[in-house]
């Protein structure tokens, strides 16, 4: 555990030593994100602007979905989009066979080499969207230590669907336009599920699980959170864990290296 962790540590240094030598881009990243925050906050204004409530959720209650969504945003643009999206690229190129005779897990490899400090504004912006509608609710210390659980199960969930994803792209080349539906499907967690009809809560929470990344994190720090949604929530993120990795061993297996 120790040699991967400062394996991680040399990793993002170097990452963000290099995207540095750019730093106005840093600027126009904290810009759009800022533009996409105030997007998100001007839809929901124009739901409640007369008074108008999802199924129980007032505004403030509401924000601390927008803000558990912006952090969400941050992960995927810091973590995700700047390693897995690279998948394509090492498999167009052949260089995943350099990953791949690597002496360390290459899914580990390909999950933490790069760091992208781009993703970085969204998920300050959604820290401080969760904070200050915390204070508004006036939420104690301990309903943020107990919503990490939940927000901890959907940062894995998005996590394994990216990544098992990514390990289609050994069969399917180009898969930008998957990734980009996902995204797509994963904007619906910037509501609350209750703001769905019925189909659509069915859609996602048991087969695009949007409800796991933001609504359930939420209820917790509500202080309403279902004990068994969270546990299952916890246990799908295991059990899709798990998943990411049988399907890229099983990838692995028909994959043909650049020099065969």
């Amino acid at each position: 555990m120790y040699r991967y962790l400062n394996l991680i540590q040399i990793f993002w240094k170097t990452a963000i030593a290099s995207e540095l030598e750019y730093r106005l881009n840093f600027v126009f990243a904290a810009l759009s994100s800022l533009g996409g925050l105030a997007g998100s906050l001007f839809s929901l204004f124009l739901f409640y602007r007369k008074g108008y409530n999802f199924q129980g959720w007032r505004w403030e209650e509401a924000l601390i979905v927008v803000g558990i969504f912006t952090f969400l945003e941050g992960f995927s643009s810091t973590f995700l989009a700047s390693n897995l999206n690279r998948i394509v690229k090492h498999i167009q190129d052949g260089t995943l066979d350099f990953v791949l005779l690597k002496p360390i897990s290459s899914q580990f490899w390909l999950s933490f080499h790069s760091f992208s400090v781009w993703g970085v504004p969204d998920l300050l912006f959604g820290l401080v969207i969760i904070f200050y509608a915390g204070s508004l609710l006036g939420l104690g210390v301990s309903a943020y230590l107990l919503s990490a659980i939940p927000l901890l199960s959907g940062l894995v969930i998005m996590y394994s669907l990216w990544f098992m994803l990514g390990a289609t792209s050994i069969w399917f080349t180009k898969i930008y336009n998957i990734t980009e539906v996902l995204k797509g499907l994963l904007a619906a967690g910037r509501f609350p599920i209750a703001a769905y009809p019925a189909t659509y809560r069915f859609f996602f929470t048991f087969i695009i699980p949007v409800a796991f990344l933001t609504t359930v994190p939420a209820e917790t720090l509500l202080g309403r959170g279902d004990p068994l949604w969270i546990l299952s929530g916890g246990s799908l993120a295991l059990v899709l864990l798990f998943l990411s990795d049988r399907v890229w061993r099983f990838a692995l297996r028909f994959y043909t290296s650049a020099s065969s």
